[in-house]
């Protein structure tokens, strides 16, 4: 199923329909956007006929310059057959040659009463949204001190257990067992919960509660950037853990390498708190404050005096 139609704009944006209806159904594949100011003088060899086409006032203002028969060929050569729509900007009048070729080829012609620039920025941030790649990812989202940090780990390690106390801390939850994540950016991931578990989570004994009920609209998020992966894995006696915090690991999701900490499960240890402290310390080297170096630097200090003491 396409993600957006060419519908979906006209709801979101309040664009008024001119011609071309049997075309609203339209799916748009790319969130670029045209201007086709080099189609209307006539330049069509790289056309892009698959985005969305912007007229503003300049791209109109230089097609009435055009003699009767180049006006008809260039409103012709705009409408094909996979065009999404053309949008007349600043609710300026609508060509009657346009109106003539979007009917014949299908092709939706809508007019905004926004400036072309507005309406261009807009468009892009929403398509950019809709048409973003996304995954689902087994875990619980929580926001900790403005970091988004999704928990992994297998069924049963206590994800949402910890997600429960984290919220009792103050802490804010964005989603539980599943998380839809999209890729804004080339490095911005955005997670959110699922319509139909959204506020939910689930605890083994008591079921599902709602988050928002419980403890307030405070404590639930609808989205939120994930800026780090915590992994919870049951304790292995024989497996090399890391004690200093010198390694960095990553975890690939989609196109975005997210910073990543694995952290052993077994009784006695307080998870919500190292996770917590784990967001704490996140922050604290994004800020260029990073303690395991600060200690690893040191140590080396103390060991090259020892060493020229003893020459």
């Amino acid at each position: 199923m396409p993600k957006v139609r060419t519908k979906d704009l006209m709801e979101k944006f309040d664009l008024e329909l001119i011609s071309g209806e049997e075309g609203i159904n339209r799916p748009i594949v790319t969130s670029d956007l045209s201007r086709p100011g080099l189609e209307i003088a006539g330049f069509f060899e790289y056309y892009p006929a698959e985005r969305l086409q912007l007229l503003g006032k300049s791209e109109l203002t230089f097609f009435e310059k055009l003699s009767n028969q180049e006006q008809k060929n260039r409103m012709e050569m705009l409408c094909t057959d996979i065009t999404p729509g053309i949008i007349i900007t600043r609710n300026q009048e609508v060509p009657e040659e346009l109106i003539e070729a979007s009917e014949r080829e299908s092709v939706p012609v809508l007019r905004s009463k926004m400036k072309t620039t507005r309406l261009f920025s807009h468009l892009t941030n929403y398509l950019e949204s809709k048409l973003a790649p996304t995954t689902a990812v087994h875990g619980v989202l929580v926001d900790i001190y403005g970091i988004g940090v999704l928990i992994t780990g297998k069924s049963g390690v206590g994800k949402s257990e910890t997600a429960l106390e984290l919220v009792k801390r103050g802490h804010r939850l964005v989603a539980d067992d599943c998380v839809e994540i999209r890729q804004e950016d080339q490095d911005t991931l955005i997670g959110s919960a699922p319509e139909l578990i959204e506020h939910l989570l689930e605890i083994r004994g008591l079921g599902i509660i709602n988050v928002m009920t419980l403890f307030g609209a405070g404590a639930v998020l609808s989205f939120k950037k994930i800026s780090l992966i915590i992994h919870l894995e049951l304790w292995e006696k024989n497996k090399h853990y890391d004690r200093l915090g010198l390694d960095d690991e990553t975890q690939k999701i989609i196109d975005t390498e997210i910073p990543k900490l694995t952290i052993p499960v077994r009784p006695g240890r307080n998870l919500a708190v190292i996770i917590e402290v784990a967001a704490m310390n996140f922050r604290l080297k994004r800020m260029g404050m990073n303690a395991a170096q600060q200690f690893s630097n040191k140590l080396s200090e103390v060991i090259e005096e020892g060493d020229h003491e003893d020459l």
